[in-house]
């Protein structure tokens, strides 16, 4: 049997498939290609990322297709309930990235109080003749230690962000509509923990109360935070999305920098993907990272074997 890692798949993924008696292909197949390569390969599972998509089309046009895969969590990218009627499996991988996730959300928040993002333009062009003027610049950082993070959206990566946080020393609020509390555990190197119970408040009142605000919503109909909910947030709030592009309005958000409502904005996801709007690019407020995430080498390694040990439990344990 086939396995066609579309977007790219561990190495350690790769082993645990072809020990299993797979043959494993990473080409690169086009979008518009995808269809005939999967038919002429008689191609038994599909793997995806977020660059390639699975719709209607593709699913009815490939017969030899018994799994669809995301390496990830969302799948927005895939018309799951149409290929599970179809009696498609689609699998994914919601836990295996989300300490990688965390930890980009506090690098931008570390780079954001201070000025990381912005120093490390200018340093190049003027660290040489402007030093002093830089130095007094960016000599107003804040620290995290002591204030107050929003979480929206209170799942498996939010409650990472809690982890972290709370080590931190950062007080945690969070908000979700589906979810009453959780439990969040922090546990040390040396095997030691402390739980936390962190129970939800409506997005309203964490939106007021926080001083950095952390996004951690699936893809969705409509803007979860626009010019409404701005107009909640404290002034000089700083605000990360690492979730998915369109649930931040983006043209609210520039205004809301550009009045100081908005601190800063760390950015990983955006509206247009893969060409983001200029003007979030060209802004000295925001810290940019193109949708990496889930890319570090634990999360994929994590990534690629879980989903390998869901092929095999699938086709070959059936």
């Amino acid at each position: 049997m086939k396995v066609l890692a579309n977007d790219g798949i561990s190495q350690s993924g790769i082993k645990a498939l072809e020990e299993a008696g797979f043959e494993v292909l990473t080409t690169t197949v086009a979008q518009e290609q995808l269809i005939n390569y999967i038919n002429t390969n008689t191609i038994s599972t599909l793997l995806v990322r977020s660059a390639t998509t699975v719709r209607q089309d593709l699913i009815d046009a490939c017969p030899s297709l018994k799994i669809i895969g995301r390496g990830g969590v969302g799948m927005d990218n895939i018309d799951v309930e149409y290929a599970k009627s179809k009696g498609l499996h689609v699998i994914n991988t919601p836990a295996a990235s989300s300490q990688s996730v965390a930890e980009l959300v506090f690098a931008h928040l570390y780079g954001g109080v201070r000025f990381l993002h912005d120093s490390n333009r200018n340093m190049p062009l003027d660290g040489d003749s402007k030093f002093k003027a830089l130095k007094k610049n960016y000599a107003k950082g804040i620290e995290l230690r002591g204030k107050t993070i929003g979480i929206i959206g209170f799942g498996r990566i939010g409650r990472e962000v809690a982890k972290i946080a709370l080590g931190v020393g950062m007080k945690v609020i969070a908000a979700d509509k589906f979810i009453d509390a959780a439990e969040v555990s922090v546990d040390f190197f040396d095997g030691q923990s402390v739980k936390f119970n962190i129970a939800t408040q409506a997005m309203e009142e964490v939106l007021k109360q926080a001083d950095f605000i952390s996004l951690h919503v699936p893809a969705q109909d409509g803007y979860v935070i626009g010019k409404e909910q701005f107009k909640l947030m404290k002034d000089g709030v700083g605000i990360v999305n690492a979730a998915r592009g369109g649930v931040i309005d983006e043209v609210a958000l520039v205004d809301a920098l550009e009045s100081g409502k908005v601190a800063f904005a760390g950015l990983d996801t955006f509206e247009n993907e893969p060409t983001p709007a200029i003007p979030v690019l060209m802004n000295g407020r925001v810290s940019l990272t193109p949708h990496i995430g889930a890319a570090t080498n634990e999360a994929q390694d994590r990534i690629g074997t879980e989903l390998a040990e869901q092929i095999k439990n699938l086709l070959l344990d059936s």
